[in-house]
């Protein structure tokens, strides 16, 4: 089965937590503190293997979650930092966050990698609380909670030249022809329901890569029949070879057929019409093909979609009549074609673009929300706030308190006075509950 496209969740390891601990070390008088910090959470990255072709592997296994790190250890010790954990994914595949939107690169070449969620830091012990008004903290740090997002990866097969065209005009025979892919063949309608792919070697030395996509119809780039779920995969193709069956013998028009796959070209994405192509006028060998050609190719010439007038080459993949001059003509043409930056890559430059724009924006008051429950319970919410929770230790007085100080400094007592709440309410962060103090 080939699949292209996929929803994983992955969350990076947790840091270790810091510990709070005191030297107890024979004739070393008021040891002080010696808590250390713990070590960081593991990332997950994902890494390109070559050996995979599709996205098969996470149907079955869609969650990643990396280990957490150590906990710190007593005489400053810092606890084992965990290893990342990798994630492997095929060549030509898009990763996206899910929820924003945001692409967060795009994985081409084998060995590839990208990072895609940090793993968290280690908290820190009791000894970098040492101040000279409290030289014996009972004071640390849990660890930083590790990244957790759910990504959409999407596969787009990497390919110089693409075979695009109706059902049936012969794209998964040419393949056959001049590769060793032994892709589906058969007399009828959709017989490629999945991309395939095929090296081709000219006798002079130069070699590329050919893709024979699944056939599209009117209507594709809407979700009419097979052609959305891969046209996605000629982004990345710098050639297109435009197969056009000129016998007519399913009563279709070739130039109808023509103009109608370049309309679901653009309608996906309009710049897929400045890709150089080649018309490939096909099954020559059929008697009403000859007739045909050349009213074809006088509206063609006419044809006002395309920047410039495509060359039209005459083959026959049974007889292989023509088949040579048309992959010679196809490497002369990727030769001084230059890449293509795909839909993702556009977006993605949009985004750095925007990213650089500096403006000037009103922050909000607070970092963080304050509602009310039912039972008349304050609760504190944000993301900041809920990181700062998590990191508190509240085994330890100490810890408490300072965590009491930061929320007086980030505004939490100013909000909830101003929200009206009373000496003695109950506020709640996460499960837990304090009582608000004036």
């Amino acid at each position: 089965m080939f699949v292209d496209q996929v929803k994983i969740n992955v969350k990076a390891g947790n840091g270790g937590d810091g510990i709070v601990a005191f030297r107890r070390e024979k004739f070393v008088p008021n040891g002080g503190p010696a808590g250390g910090d713990g070590g960081k959470g593991g990332s997950i990255v994902l890494k390109v293997d070559e050996g995979l072709r599709t996205l098969m592997d996470f149907r079955y296994h869609r969650h990643f979650k990396a280990k957490n790190g150590e906990k710190g250890m007593n005489k400053g010790m810092y606890g084992r930092g965990a290893s990342d954990s990798y994630v492997f994914v095929p060549e030509g595949t898009t990763v996206t966050d899910d929820e924003t939107g945001e692409i967060l690169g795009d994985l081409l070449h084998n060995g590839d990698e990208l990072v895609v969620a940090k793993g968290g830091r280690g908290g820190r012990g009791n000894i970098h609380f040492a101040s000279a008004k409290n030289p014996a903290p009972e004071i640390s740090e849990n660890g930083e909670p590790g990244v957790e997002r759910i990504l959409r990866l999407e596969l787009k097969v990497l390919a110089d030249i693409g075979l695009v065209g109706f059902p049936s005009v012969g794209k998964s025979t040419l393949l056959a022809t001049v590769t060793s892919a032994k892709p589906k063949i058969a007399a009828y309608h959709f017989t490629t329901l999945v991309p395939n792919l095929g090296m081709v070697r000219l006798d002079d030395g130069r070699d590329f890569v050919m893709a024979d996509l699944p056939g599209l119809i009117e209507g594709a780039s809407q979700g009419v029949g097979l052609g959305i779920q891969f046209l996605r995969h000629i982004e990345r193709t710098r050639v297109i070879l435009h197969l056009v069956d000129l016998s007519g013998t399913d009563g279709r028009d070739p130039y109808d057929d023509f103009v109608k796959i370049n309309q679901e070209l653009v309608s996906y994405d309009e710049t897929l019409l400045e890709r150089p192509q080649i018309v490939v006028a096909s099954k020559m060998d059929l008697p009403d093909s000859k007739e045909n050609l050349p009213e074809f190719i006088a509206k063609i010439k006419k044809d006002t979609m395309l920047k410039t007038v495509p060359e039209v080459v005459e083959i026959s993949a049974v007889t292989h009549t023509g088949v040579k001059e048309l992959m010679a003509k196809a490497a002369d043409l990727l030769e001084k074609t230059p890449v293509f930056p795909t839909l993702a890559d556009r977006k993605r430059q949009e985004q750095l673009e925007n990213g650089v724009v500096y403006k000037f924006e009103e922050s909000e008051k607070y970092p963080f929300e304050i509602t009310r429950d039912p039972d008349a319970t304050w609760v504190l919410s944000g993301v900041e706030l809920d990181k700062l929770f998590k990191m508190t230790d509240f085994e330890h007085d100490e810890s408490i308190m300072r965590f009491a100080r930061q929320l007086r400094g980030m505004g939490v007592d100013d909000a909830l006075r101003a929200k009206g709440a009373k000496q003695g309410d109950l506020v709640r962060i996460d499960k837990f509950t304090f009582e608000f103090v004036e």
